[in-house]
Parts: structure tokens; C-alpha cells; sequence
């Protein structure tokens, strides 16, 4: 079965955004469009108070994510919060420290950032005393509460935001035949606008383990997953799919 349409569960990049879905898609003329299938939902302030969470009894803010950031900062608003000067910001990248510049001058914070996880917690140490926030997401990974725990760091866990499935009842998901998805909760937003999705003939392209993990436990078939040593890109592991397909019907003597 011919490659003509493939839909990929992320915000389109640009256009003036060098895609490798963009080559893909001239190079073997394949139209590829963009949904996102989840989005970010913040909680609200009413929803916030119900969390009794006294963010200036924190010296610390512990950020994983730019979401993260954007939503801490959201709700300091939206709760007439003043974050003063003296509040720590502890980044698990620095793209995430420069991000902070959106909200606070940067040269006049205590900001620390590092590569790796032991570095940041390195960094820390010198602080151990702070009680630290950690805003987090609904649903989140257990990774980073885990190591603060194990590390005995005073700190409490707030959730900000939550991941919720967007509205796809516009699209017929059947016209498709490869669906790309990058996290569980794509995995989980399809079978919610889609409780009937017959896979049949549709190939599912799955990026991650989790995400993997997560089409097996709905029972998809998975045709296409990366990263590989072979296939480091989810475009080249399409790539070599639809190569592979030519190659067969080259084989069986088939036009399509």
C-alpha cells in the first residue's frame, strides 16, 4: 500500500522552518500534514487555592520545562504574587535558564542550570536548606520527585498544568496512511476522538519507548519506530518504510 498522506501529531513547524517532514514530503511526494493532537491546559487560580501551596514560603523554584516556567509565572500573576529578587531558579537545561528572561532580569537572579542531572544536584548542594517548589504537569514522570527524595530535599510538588486531548472531530483520521506520534498522550488522544479507529490498513510510527509502550497496551499494530542506531530521525525511519514498500511492489511486479 502506497505512502500518499501521513499525519504527524505535532504543531506545524513554520514556514520559514526548515522541516526534514518538509524534504520527506517533496522528495517522495507524500503530502504531510500537522495536528496536534494534546495541548496544555493551565489550572486556574480557583483551582490553586485548593492546593493550600504557599509559594513565597519557597527560596526555590525547581524547573523542568519552559511550560514550566510559563505556567509558575502564570499563576504568581494570576494569584497577585510578587516573586522577589532573593527566589533560586533551578534548571535542568540551560535553554530553560535563558528562558526565564521572559519574566525576570536575568542578571539580577540566582539562576542555576547544567547538562547533566548530578551536576545540577551538584550545584544545589550548596543549598540545601531551601525549601524548593516543583511545579509539575498532569500526567508527569516520576523521574525528578524520585531523585529529590532520594536526595532529601525539602520541596513540594504542585501541578500547573495538564496535558488534555484536543478536539479532532474535523479530521477523518482514515484518509491517513501513516500516523506519527511522539508521546502516550497522543497515543491516548486518538483512541478518546477515536473510540471506533480500526487500524486495518493505517501504519502507526511511534517515537520513544513510552510511546511505544503505550500503542501496545491499546493494541495498535506498530509499523514504523525510532530512534534506532539504524534510524536516529522518525523522517528516516518513514524514509526507509516507504522505500522498502517501492522496493516490494518493484518485486511482486505491482504499480500503485
Amino acid at each position: 500500500m502506497k505512502v500518499r498522506k501521513i499525519l504527524v501529531s505535532q504543531p506545524h513547524p513554520g514556514e520559514t522552518e526548515k522541516s526534514p517532514f518538509a524534504e520527506l514530503a517533496e522528495k517522495h511526494h507524500v503530502k504531510v500534514d500537522f495536528r496536534p493532537f494534546i495541548r496544555i491546559e493551565g489550572v486556574t487560580a480557583k483551582e490553586f487555592r485548593k492546593y493550600k501551596v504557599d509559594i513565597l514560603s519557597h527560596g526555590a523554584v525547581f524547573l523542568t520545562s519552559k511550560t514550566a516556567v510559563d505556567h509558575f509565572f502564570r499563576i504568581c500573576d494570576e494569584m497577585r504574587i510578587v516573586v522577589p529578587d532573593a527566589m533560586k531558579y533551578f534548571c535542568i537545561s540551560e535553554s530553560i535558564a535563558n528562558y526565564l528572561q521572559k519574566y525576570i532580569v536575568y542578571r539580577k537572579r540566582k539562576i542555576f542550570f547544567a547538562s547533566k542531572m548530578e551536576e545540577l544536584l551538584e550545584a544545589m548542594q550548596k543549598h540545601k536548606e531551601e525549601k524548593i517548589l516543583l511545579p509539575l504537569s498532569d500526567p508527569h514522570k516520576p523521574e525528578i520527585p524520585k531523585i529529590l527524595d532520594k536526595k532529601k530535599y525539602k520541596y513540594t510538588k504542585v501541578i500547573l498544568y495538564r496535558t488534555v486531548s484536543s478536539d479532532l472531530s474535523d479530521i477523518n483520521i482514515a484518509d491517513y496512511d501513516i500516523l506519527v506520534y511522539y508521546s502516550p498522550a497522543e497515543i491516548r488522544s486518538l483512541l478518546h476522538n477515536f473510540p471506533a479507529f480500526d487500524q486495518s490498513e493505517t501504519r502507526i510510527a511511534c517515537f520513544g519507548p513510552a510511546t511505544t509502550k503505550a500503542a501496545k497496551e491499546a493494541k495498535l499494530r506498530i509499523d514504523i519506530q525510532a530512534p534506532s542506531p539504524q534510524f536516529p530521525s522518525m523522517t528516516m525511519a518513514i524514509e526507509h518504510h516507504i522505500k522498502e514498500l517501492a522496493k516490494n511492489a518493484a518485486k511482486n511486479g505491482k504499480s500503485e
